[in-house]
C-alpha cells in the first residue's frame, strides 16, 4: 500500500482480484475491500466442489485475502476451519506478497444428508468446531495464533470476534459470494464463480475510543454493564453503512470496489490507495515434497510405493509429483 492517498477518479478502478485499502477520515475507519473473480474461479474449478462446499470455500478465500494483505513483514496468514459438520476442514492461506491457495475437506455421505435437509448454509456445513487464525513469520520466528469458536455464527461474525477477543480493534467485515451463468465466445453455457468482501476497522487516534462491551462470560452471564454500554458514535455510523451492503454489490463486476466505497462513504470523506493485486498461486514443488518424504520412516516409505513409484498429489492445486521408489529410498 503506498502512502498517498488518493481521489476515486485518480486512477483507473481495480477490477478484479485487486484488493482496495482505503480511509475514512471522518469517521476514523481503515479497512479493505476486494471483488474476486478469475483467481477465485481456477481455484473452485481444479476442485469440482459441490456448490455448498464451493461458496463455503469462496467465503473462506475472500476473508484470508482480506486479512492477508494487511501483513507488514514476510510470512504467511493461515484461515483454518476444524468443526463436526459435513465439512470437517477448510483450509484457505495467504503467502506475502500476494499468493493464495485454499482447498475443503467433506463427507459426501454427510453433505448429501445435509442438502436433502436443506441445512446448507456455512455454519451447518461447519458445525461445532474452532477457526484458527495463524500467522507465520518463518522458521526463526514464533507462531501466532489465534482461535475463534465455531458457534452457528456467519463467518462474517467469527471474524469480527476475532479481532474484538485478539485485538481489541472494532472491526465489520462483510462478505459475499455469487454464482454466474453465462456464455462464453462461442456462444456456450459457462458457469463463474464471484466473490467479494470489506473488512473496516475503527481506529481513532484515542484508544479509549475503541472501548467495546465485555464478551459475556458464558453460562448466560450478560450482565447489566453489556447492555448499558454505548459505544463511539462514529463507529455506530461506519457500521450501519457497512451493514447496507449486500451480496450482489460486492459481486457485480459493473459496480466495483471504489463505486461501492463512494457509496458507502463519501458523505465522510472517504480516500483510497493503489491497490494489491492477489493470484492463485500454490507454494508447492517437488523440492519440497521430496523434503516431506525424507521425514517418513522405512516402512511408511515402502507402504507408499505402488508400481515402483510413490505418487504425491498436492491437496491445493492439485498437482501430482512422481517419485521412483530408487529415488526415495536412497535419501
Amino acid at each position: 500500500m503506498t502512502e498517498t492517498a488518493r481521489g476515486l477518479g485518480e486512477f483507473d478502478f481495480a477490477g478484479d482480484d485487486h484488493v482496495v485499502p482505503f480511509h475514512v477520515e471522518g469517521l476514523d475507519v481503515r479497512g479493505r475491500a476486494v471483488q474476486l473473480g478469475p483467481m477465485l474461479d481456477a481455484i473452485l474449478e481444479r476442485h469440482n466442489y459441490p456448490l455448498p462446499v464451493a461458496r463455503l470455500v469462496a467465503e473462506t478465500v475472500v476473508l484470508t485475502v482480506l486479512l492477508g494483505t494487511s501483513l507488514k513483514f514476510e510470512g504467511k496468514l493461515i484461515v483454518q476451519t476444524q468443526g463436526d459438520g459435513p465439512v470437517d476442514l477448510v483450509v484457505a492461506d495467504f503467502s506475502t506478497p500476494d499468493r493464495v491457495r485454499a482447498y475443503a475437506r467433506y463427507s459426501q455421505e454427510a453433505l448429501a444428508a445435509a442438502e436433502q435437509d436443506g441445512r446448507t448454509e456455512p455454519h451447518e456445513l461447519l458445525g461445532k468446531g474452532v477457526l484458527a487464525f495463524t500467522i507465520d513469520q518463518g522458521a526463526h520466528m514464533q507462531r501466532y495464533q489465534g482461535i475463534v469458536e465455531l458457534d452457528g455464527a456467519t463467518l462474517e461474525d467469527i471474524a469480527g470476534a476475532y479481532f474484538r477477543q485478539s485485538e481489541q480493534i472494532p472491526t465489520k467485515v462483510r462478505l459475499g459470494v455469487a454464482e454466474l451463468l453465462d456464455r462464453d465466445e462461442d456462444g456456450k453455457p459457462r458457469h463463474r464463480w464471484r466473490a467479494g468482501g470489506m473488512v473496516a476497522q475503527f481506529l481513532p487516534d484515542a484508544p479509549e475510543r475503541m472501548r467495546q462491551p465485555d464478551l459475556p462470560g458464558g453460562d448466560g452471564d450478560e450482565g447489566e454493564a453489556i447492555h448499558l454500554f454505548e459505544e463511539d458514535d462514529l463507529w455506530s455510523e461506519a457500521k450501519v453503512m457497512v451493514e447496507t451492503i449486500d451480496t450482489d454489490e460486492l459481486t457485480d463486476p459493473t459496480v466495483g470496489t471504489e463505486r461501492l466505497l463512494y457509496r458507502l462513504f463519501h458523505e465522510r470523506g472517504v480516500r483510497v490507495y493503489q491497490p494489491q493485486a492477489v493470484f492463485d498461486r500454490c507454494s508447492c514443488s517437488r523440492e519440497k515434497i521430496r523434503g516431506v518424504l525424507a521425514g517418513l520412516d522405512r516402512d511408511d516409505i515402502e507402504n507408499s510405493i505402488e508400481d515402483g513409484v510413490i505418487k504425491v498429489t498436492c491437496e491445493f492445486c492439485s498437482t501430482t509429483y512422481r517419485f521412483e521408489a530408487s529415488e526415495v529410498r536412497s535419501q
